[in-house]
């Protein structure tokens, strides 16, 4: 799974934009464009964006990781 790529996914099927973001996670807008291109990210960061996007993107990674067992 690219992660920023479902990142990106996540937040245009809440409506969400890159400024809201940005605002959310103390960064510039920037940096959230750059969110979208990476390919792993930090926990923390990672914890952040699954908490104001509502979305559990361990689940998934751990999901994609392990299969559904």
């Amino acid at each position: 799974m690219h992660i920023g790529k479902r990142i990106k996914e996540i937040m245009e099927q809440k409506h969400r934009s890159v400024i809201w973001v940005s605002k959310q996670i103390a960064c510039e807008r920037t940096n959230v464009y750059n969110i979208f291109e990476r390919e792993d990210i930090n926990t923390n960061l990672l914890r952040k964006l699954s908490i104001i996007l509502e979305h559990d993107f361990f689940k998934e990674l751990s999901k994609d990781t392990f299969g559904k067992k």
